[in-house]
This record gives C-alpha cells, sequence and structure tokens, in this order.
C-alpha cells in the first residue's frame, strides 16, 4: 500500500516526469503528465514516442523505474491514448 495520497504525490511526481523529459526529447519523444489516481501515474507520451515500437519499456524501464526509485516502490504508469484525457476512469 502506498502510504500517500493522491494529491500528496502530484509534486512529486511531477518533477520525476520533469527529470526524464530531456531523455524522451533526444529521440525526439515528449511526455505530460496527466493525473495520480489511487496510485497510479497517468501520462501521455507525446511526439516521436506515439507508437514507437519501444514506448512500453520507455514507460516501464524509465518512466515507471524512476518514478519507483525516487517515490515508492508500488507505483505504476500507464500511457493515456491521444483523445482519452478526460475519460481516465474508463482506462
Amino acid at each position: 500500500m502506498i502510504p500517500f495520497t493522491d494529491e500528496e504525490l502530484m509534486s512529486p511526481v511531477s518533477s520525476v516526469i520533469e527529470k526524464v523529459r530531456p531523455s524522451l526529447a533526444l529521440d525526439g519523444g515528449d511526455i505530460d503528465f496527466i493525473t495520480v489516481k489511487n496510485g497510479t501515474v497517468y501520462v501521455q507520451l507525446k511526439g516521436a514516442c506515439v507508437g514507437c515500437a519501444s514506448s512500453g519499456s520507455t514507460l516501464k524501464y524509465g518512466v515507471e523505474r524512476q518514478l519507483r526509485m525516487d517515490i515508492h516502490p508500488e507505483l505504476t504508469v500507464i500511457n493515456v491514448p491521444h483523445g482519452m484525457e478526460n475519460d481516465i476512469d474508463n482506462l
């Protein structure tokens, strides 16, 4: 169980997203932090990351790994498809 509320996680998660953003930019990609819900971090990959075969690995071994190291080992990350930003409850 994650010992933080979603609201408490917002700022640290945002900081970690900013930390990994330059790595994505090196390959023409980008990432937007959308929200945290029930300990799950919702992001949206952009640029060259959209449709990239390695985007799943980028999320798991790049973004999620950094979040788990810096904040809490039980955090998970989900990429929100474009156009679904307002429909997170149905993902």
